[in-house]
């Protein structure tokens, strides 16, 4: 077996900032710390690579590593002139996790391992020490109880109450030598009784335990539940770093704190931080004693305030990057325990990139590379809570479903796309409620601050539309009871009505109860400096989908190159609208039809006016009529009832015809381009105005680029049949208007048999664009809509890795992708290859469509710089530029 067990602070060091996946972040960190001399205590840390063995085995490492171990150890105890277990000169030593990935407080450390009561009586010898060694060891029965043993902490916190209350002390470190020495008698007494058994008294096995306690770790609930969140997949386990004590808790010249380089809210650069006098590192977290800012410790310990400064320059300057430095003073004396990539806001993250440029400390690629990340940016363009921590503390958070579209919202409730809009009218903001939305939501979808859902996922109908709009949702909200009737949303434990104020946090999944102060959000000087030098990097063209004007001039600001995906179905549910296309729907004849059409022309037409214009010199794909014509008809009876009225014919009629469009399977249906090949008059009216817009700005002197896509083929001859049909309609229309538009036809790709087929298909498309949606569903044969119900269970359970309507499949739809990418190429090798499903706006996807050399992705509007910059890592992941990623612990 190799090496498992890596020395550091010893002479020698085994390890470096680039054996993250060996040694851990931290381990690999405090190897290089070591290494360049910093002062950090020594210790030796045991691999990723034994933890999976030893987990298998409830802990215990191989016999082979433990004799590493031993080894280790013994260098450790002459490197500090101290034994394990030694009553005159003991070694105490910290037990800590540590994956090649930071997962801050998910897994398990114990401190002062190595007191017993010799070591714990020779240590009080000394009176002025005396104080210090109970407390030690107080300390470690009680981490070495919880953490190994699994003794609640709440039985320990009532012991130490009870004993502070009979001795008229009022906090932990009022207690003097002999009240702590009697605490470790009762804290052993508390173990005894949770455990059957007494307290281990041999340091080396305790050693043994906290090493296997430690690994174990990995597996708890809380680190599982982590990984997935985080989404932190291919790490072999956590390595366990053994390392000298060092003391915080040794009187008023020492004290231990944790701090950032600079403000993780802010970026500005100052030290940012807090810490205690005559404490250890569990004191700060634990809110049993209020921490001072790191700005006081310049009055109290000046040189060591000074030297924290000139290592957290040092730091930074090592790691390229912003640091979260754990430190311990012990008698004046500075220690540095750890140090990682500090987390910050995405504010913060911007500022602190162009800074770190602009002094040197790194460059451009490495900070499009790693100091800034999509999710920052998202961040950025979206309005937020100030404050998320006080409503979670309060108990507010009524549920928690997907986090379907980010930002924050904040209305009153209502049930009905109806009530949003009457109530939008009257100038007050809403927040739409449905147990799922449909496409005759969206008037109310429209009018609503932020919409929630108790049924779909992250590419449900409700979660694409808000996206599309830069509306917070919540989707999937499964534990949330909808009574329309009453007019109320109730879990469990609560209930809110209509009226009632709420707020969204689209960000996290959270409904909150009650009115939230929002936090507007504005592009910095740093955004527009920093989204320049991704633009020079990346390879990808970005495109919005997108379909208004506005959404098009909201794309273009923040630079999208053009719109991918114009869904013309959005435009028919305006209320001037609605009644021509359902008079085209009902309509029994041919003439009926092209009449309805005639009055919807005029619309469509202004509205690809508007569109070119403001994508003027930028291509815009226009996909034709897609979804089933059922969907534009009423299905409620107060609704049906209103249209039937307005269309002029009985109820029972509209009825009749709703029946004969009904079908079982809709998405599979009569829909696509089969509506424009049964029903060629609506295909001609959608050209028509699609290239009567084109030419009137052609003739204004405007650059216009239309691209019309033909959705869901599945053989060439349908696409040859809708080709045919618009290129007539563009010469005649040219041929009317006496001017000519360069345009292109296409198709979409959303069929495994379009896929596969995608040469033949390429001999006519002159684009192909993924919609990746579809083309999920019917390679997996996963509803998008219902699948939220068991694709949770699914990634936990590790059968898949991914939601795959989140990030796309790559074995499955990706190599698919793949295919039809290399066979429409080999047909065309000039065609034009893009994505416009939602997997176009995720960056881990984004990744993926570059590899494959797709041209462009397009996306919703507010997630175009996120794809800008996802795009530009793919580009230096593929190239290698922009270095590694170290200083993660």
């Amino acid at each position: 077996m190799a090496k498992q067990v890596f020395r550091f602070g010893m002479g020698k060091t085994d390890g470096s900032a680039k054996m993250r996946d060996l040694l851990g972040g931290k381990g690999a960190n405090l190897a290089e710390m070591s290494a360049a001399g910093l002062p950090v205590p020594p210790g030796f840390t045991i691999s990723t690579e034994v933890c999976a063995r030893a987990i298998r085995d409830n802990g215990r490492v191989p016999a082979e590593v433990q004799t590493e171990i031993e080894e280790a150890l013994a260098a450790l105890e002459t490197a500090m002139s101290a034994k394990l277990g030694d009553k005159d000169r003991p070694l105490l030593v910290s037990v800590r996790s540590g994956a090649a990935v930071s997962m801050p407080g998910m897994m398990d450390t114990v401190l002062n391992l190595g007191m017993n009561d010799e070591v714990a009586e020779g240590m009080a010898r000394d009176p002025a020490r005396a104080r210090f060694a109970w407390d030690c060891y107080r300390r470690f029965i009680e981490m070495f109880g919880s953490v190994v043993m699994g003794v609640s902490h709440d039985a320990f916190d009532e012991v130490m109450d009870g004993l502070k209350k009979e001795r008229g002390k009022k906090l932990d470190k009022d207690l003097d030598a002999t009240d702590l020495r009697d605490l470790v008698n009762r804290f052993k007494a508390v173990y005894r009784d949770a455990t059957g058994r007494m307290f281990p008294a041999d340091p080396r096995e305790q050693l043994e335990r906290a090493i296997g306690a430690v690994f174990r770790s990995w597996n708890s609930e809380r680190a599982i539940k982590y990984r997935e969140v985080a989404k932190i997949r291919g790490l072999a386990g956590t390595a366990v770093n053994v390392q000298a004590m060092v003391f915080g808790n040794r009187g008023s010249t020492s004290g231990t704190g944790v701090c950032f380089t600079r403000n993780p809210a802010t970026g500005e650069k100052v030290l940012y931080g807090e810490y205690l006098v005559d404490a250890q590192g569990e004191d700060v977290v634990a809110g049993t004693r209020t921490p001072e800012p790191i700005a006081h410790l310049a009055d109290q310990m000046p040189e060591v305030h000074a030297q924290l400064l000139e290592l957290a320059a040092r730091l930074e300057k090592r790691f390229s990057n912003v640091q979260d430095i754990e430190f311990t003073v012990q008698e004046g004396k500075l220690y540095l325990l750890q140090t990682r990539h500090g987390k910050r806001t995405g504010a913060a993250a911007l500022k602190i990139a162009v800074d770190l440029v602009n002094e040197g400390v790194a460059g451009k690629e490495q900070a499009v590379m790693h100091l800034v990340e999509p999710a920052h940016i998202d961040q950025m363009l979206h309005p937020h809570f100030a404050d998320e921590v006080s409503y979670r503390k309060a108990g507010r958070v009524f549920t928690k479903g997907l986090p379907a579209s980010p930002g924050a919202a904040v209305g009153r409730l209502v049930f009905s796309a109806e009530d949003a809009e009457a109530w939008h009218g009257r100038g007050e903001k809403v927040v739409l409620a449905r147990i799922e939305t449909s496409p005759e939501d969206v008037g109310g979808m429209h009018a609503s601050t932020g919409i929630v859902t108790t049924r779909g996922g992250m590419t449900s109908h409700a979660a694409v539309v808000a996206r599309g709009w830069g509306k917070p949702c919540v989707a999937g909200a499964g534990d949330v009871i909808i009574d329309y009737a009453a007019r109320t949303m109730s879990t469990r434990n609560a209930t809110l009505r209509e009226g009632d104020w709420v707020s969204l946090n689209g960000t996290t999944g959270e409904v909150i109860v009650g009115k939230e102060p929002l936090q507007d959000a504005s592009l910095s000087e740093d955004f527009k400096l920093f989204m320049s030098w991704v633009d020079d990097i990346r390879r990808l063209k970005i495109r919005a989908n997108a379909d208004t004007p506005k959404d098009a001039t909201v794309a273009r600001n923040l630079g999208a190159q053009g719109i991918g995906l114009c869904r013309t179905e959005h435009m028919f549910f305006d209320p001037q609208r609605i009644l021509s296309m359902r008079k085209m729907i009902v309509a029994e004849t041919l003439e009926g039809r092209k009449q309805a059409l005639a009055e919807l022309l005029p619309y469509q037409r202004d509205d690809f006016r508007g569109i070119f214009l403001a994508m003027e010199g930028l291509p815009v794909t226009i996909r034709l009529l897609d979804p089933p014509l059922h969907e534009f008809l009423p299905h409620e009876t107060p609704q049906q009832e209103q249209v039937a009225r307005a269309l002029g014919m009985s109820i029972d009629r509209l009825r009749s015809r709703l029946r004969s469009l009904s079908e079982q399977n809709p998405m599979l249906g009569h829909r696509g381009c089969r509506l424009g090949i049964t029903h060629p008059e609506i295909t001609e009216m959608q050209a028509r105005a699609i290239f009567e817009a084109a030419c009137e700005l052609t003739k204004e002197g405007k650059d216009v680029r239309p691209e019309i896509m033909v959705p869901l083929v599945v053989d060439e001859r349908e696409l040859a049949d809708q080709e045919a049909l618009v290129r007539r309609v563009a010469e005649e229309v040219m041929t009317e208007k006496g001017v000519k538009v360069t345009y292109h036809v296409g198709t979409m790709i959303e069929t495994p048999r379009a896929a596969l087929l995608a040469g033949e298909i390429a001999a006519r498309a002159e684009f192909f664009s993924f919609g990746t949606n579809d083309l999920t569903q019917m390679t997996l044969g996963f509803s998008r809509d219902d699948s939220a119900t068991f694709l949770p269970h699914y990634v936990s359970a590790k059968i898949m890795d991914d939601d795959p309507f989140q990030t796309v499949d790559q074995q499955g739809v990706g190599e698919l992708v793949r295919l039809a990418c290399e066979r429409g190429r080999a047909a065309r090798p000039d065609i034009h290859l893009g994505v416009c499903g939602e997997h176009g706006g995720d960056p881990r996807s984004i990744g993926f469509f570059d590899t494959v050399g797709l041209d462009y992705v397009s996306c919703s509007p507010l997630r175009v710089p996120v794809a800008r910059l996802a795009a530009a890592q793919a580009t230096l992941k593929a190239t290698g530029a922009g270095g590694t990623k170290e200083g993660e612990a």
